[in-house]
């Protein structure tokens, strides 16, 4: 286990930094740069930018040195820590990071959370009591649920919110909390507004790993094992948690790596529409305007998450699933 740990630990190195090159040439590709797209924007609020402005805003960001310098500045501080200056929000990019990343980690966990908490259980029924009464209506939810975007959910209870219960529902808080300071209050409203997106964002994955633990249970169900132990009298409860259940588990342990680049893309279209504080919408903003360090940085990042959670997840069913161990 440790030699394998050790293995996929160098090969990220390699992998990082072809990412990052990746990352890098993309978003360069579109013409003009984020000072350009600066300039238009000024320049459609009827603003005039002068030359001398241009050209130290230019060499600020370091615009005008050669494209692998331009990368291995932007590299070099992001491995140290410093992800630059965004042009865009006129922030450093740590801040505009870090203040969103608290939000995205409580959504993402809550709408996890959730998944996990009704998609185990249901599967596993569904399984249990195939073509049943529920087993029915969890298939028909599951397709529902896998064949809806989360953004459309996310208008349709913004329309009933409003016209069913006049309520505006979007956001993490009520209008009389959104500047104040934390409290009691502050939290209960938090909690109360929490689960919309929770059930928006994990309504997908719910409905997908609903469908893969019934579907793993019935074909481990069949196998000949099974019919030996019932015959040889072990208790079918005692059985199904031993045995068939171990192995089809594994969609939900391997859901774990997923949790880490969801901290950065946050569900982006969805947080729009609901008007979530969370990662996701500023690295959308930050890729339409060809922020270099705010975009980069995002990116890097989920790159960077996603490798190490595909590794804890690798290990995490190489340790219940002997199967994966051994080979």
């Amino acid at each position: 286990m440790l030699n394998y740990i050790v293995r996929r630990l160098l090969i990220m190195i390699p992998t990082l930094a072809i990412i990052s090159v990746m990352i890098f040439i993309i978003i360069q590709l579109p013409p003009g740069d984020i000072i350009t797209s600066r300039l238009q924007e000024l320049q459609a609020e009827g603003q005039d930018v002068s030359e001398e402005q241009i050209l130290a805003l230019r060499a600020r960001y370091n615009l005008n040195d050669p494209m692998h310098i331009q990368y291995f500045k932007w590299m070099g501080g992001f491995l140290v820590g410093n992800m630059g200056y965004s042009v865009m929000l006129g922030q450093s990019v740590n801040n505009l990071i870090w203040e969103r990343l608290g939000f995205t980690l409580l959504i993402t966990f809550s709408a996890t959370i959730l998944t996990w908490l009704v998609a185990f259980p249901v599967g596993v029924y569904s399984a249990l009591r195939q073509y049943s009464l529920l087993d029915y209506a969890a298939t028909f939810t599951a397709f529902v649920g896998m064949a809806t975007p989360n953004f459309l959910l996310a208008l349709v209870l913004m329309y009933l919110g409003y016209e069913w219960f006049g309520i505006a529902v979007g956001g993490l808080f009520s209008p009389e909390y959104a500047s104040a300071e934390w409290s009691m209050g502050k939290f209960a409203d938090l909690l109360g507004h929490l689960w919309i997106p929770a059930l928006v964002i994990g309504l997908g994955g719910m409905a997908g790993l609903m469908r893969i633990i019934r579907a793993n249970l019935l074909d481990e169900l069949g196998k000949p094992y099974v019919t030996t132990a019932l015959a040889k009298g072990l208790h079918p409860i005692r059985l199904v948690i031993k045995y068939p259940l171990r192995i089809a588990i594994n969609p939900f342990i391997s859901s774990v790596g997923q949790l880490l680049p969801h901290l950065i893309s946050g569900s982006a279209i969805t947080s729009v529409v609901l008007s979530l504080p969370t990662t996701g919408p500023l690295l959308l903003d930050s890729l339409k305007n060809q922020d270099m360090y705010l975009a980069g940085s995002f990116l890097l990042m989920l790159s960077v998450m996603t490798v190490i959670g595909m590794l804890l997840s690798d290990i995490l069913l190489a340790i219940t699933d002997p199967r994966i161990r051994y080979e």
